[in-house]
């Protein structure tokens, strides 16, 4: 059981950190609430009180006995504020401690995170980003606020992220996962692209995007900054990831090849088509009664993953570049025969084989992989949840960073 204290600054969101306190109570944790005065003109103390059993106090002259603007960080294990705001952040960044929360901020030594939630001019105001910038460089982690309706009619950036992502971000610090990424920059891709025919039909394939999610999840929470780029993906991203949304093949490239210029390690994990269709038709092709049906003529895409190989700087080896091959055995080749002559085309350091027979995997929680690294060796992993897959994948990437 950890420690744990649960800072609320003043904003409509912080109705959502009953939520988060919820969560952290149910895992087992034991947590302290500490909210701003502001903070308390959303959610009132009864509440916090009443679900994390203990007393709520806000101010540092209260239960002076206890001194507890020192005492409550001092014994913390992970400090979480949510919602962060504004205001918040900028009082962390600059050392003030004008309160009981800012006070334990200054007195952790202990992980803390920020949850910011605030209008988009605000998050996108360069105070902010200036305040963000220093609170990470500090250690703290600050989660990407998450894009949606904010208050009153306004959407984009600034919307708290859901209690159930901000609880996954700090799983980190609570269940002893190795820090191994950090200070590490990593981009993943997730999911299918798709190749239009005409304005309603598309070539595409059934890659969900979720092991292209847990990989980029597993590698935030190893400490990696990362950078998602998600084809057609209709599922959210996790907490504190950056995700790029993108739709066809070159779309993807593009995107890939951008963010592949300053990662340390880039996991292609998306399922590209290998072919488009020549011609796009401006307008829906028409079903002809008792006429032939059209003929398609397709060419090649690029091969993005043999791409980001390609541009490499001679003999450096960076990035770590990691493909997957979704594979299905014939009468020339086994499943990982195939996987071993895409390995050797593709001259990546490491590919995640997929046997895809039947339509297995795609879209399901579970996964069942053989990992092919550029040495030769052939690691099969018994089928598990894909964030375990995604785990024993980045332990394979970290040993060979270094």
């Amino acid at each position: 059981m950890s420690s744990i204290v649960l800072g609320v600054s003043g904003g409509v969101a912080a109705y959502k950190a009953a939520l988060l306190l919820r969560l952290f109570t149910e895992a087992g944790h034991d947590v302290r609430v500490v909210p701003t005065e502001a903070a308390l003109e959303f959610v009132g103390a009864a509440t916090w009180e009443a679900l994390s059993g203990k007393s709520v106090q806000t101010g540092t002259f209260e239960n002076v006995p206890q001194v507890p603007h020192v005492a409550i960080g001092q014994h913390a294990d992970l400090v979480v504020v949510a919602p962060a705001t504004a205001n918040t952040l900028a009082k962390a960044a600059h050392g003030l401690a004008d309160d009981l929360l800012t006070n334990t901020l200054l007195t952790a030594r202990c992980p803390v995170v920020f949850a910011p939630a605030m209008h988009t001019e605000m998050w996108e105001n360069a105070a902010t980003r200036a305040n963000v910038a220093t609170l990470r460089g500090r250690g703290s982690t600050v989660i990407e606020p998450a894009v949606g309706r904010l208050t009153g009619a306004d959407s984009g950036a600034g919307r708290l992220p859901e209690p159930e992502d901000i609880f996954a971000a700090c799983l980190r610090f609570l269940d002893g996962r190795p820090q191994d990424l950090t200070g590490r920059r990593v981009v993943v891709s997730a999911g299918g692209t798709r190749e239009f025919l005409d304005p309603v039909r598309f070539l595409g394939n059934r890659s969900s995007g979720r092991q292209g999610l847990a990989l980029a999840q597993a590698a935030a929470a190893r400490g990696a900054e990362v950078t998602l780029v998600a084809a057609n993906v209709s599922l959210p991203a996790p907490a504190g990831v950056e995700r790029i949304d993108v739709v066809t093949t070159a779309e993807l490239r593009d995107a890939v090849v951008k963010a592949a210029a300053t990662a340390d390690a880039v996991v292609m994990a998306a399922a590209p088509a290998d072919f488009r269709p020549a011609n796009y038709a401006d307008a829906k092709i028409k079903k002809v009664p008792g006429g032939d049906a059209p003929t398609i003529e397709l060419v090649e895409n690029p091969d993005i993953l043999a791409e980001l190989v390609r541009s490499r700087p001679s003999g450096s080896g960076e990035p770590f570049i990691a493909g997957f091959a979704a594979e299905t055995g014939d009468e020339n080749a086994t499943v990982v025969e195939h996987a071993r002559a895409k390995l050797a085309r593709k001259g990546c350091d490491l590919l995640v084989v997929n046997d895809v027979s039947a339509g297995a995997v795609f879209g399901a929680d579970d996964n069942e992989v053989i990992l092919l690294t550029a040495d030769g060796e052939a690691r099969p992993l018994a089928r598990a949840a894909k964030s375990e897959v995604a785990n024993a994948i980045w332990d394979t990437i970290v040993q060979r960073l270094g």
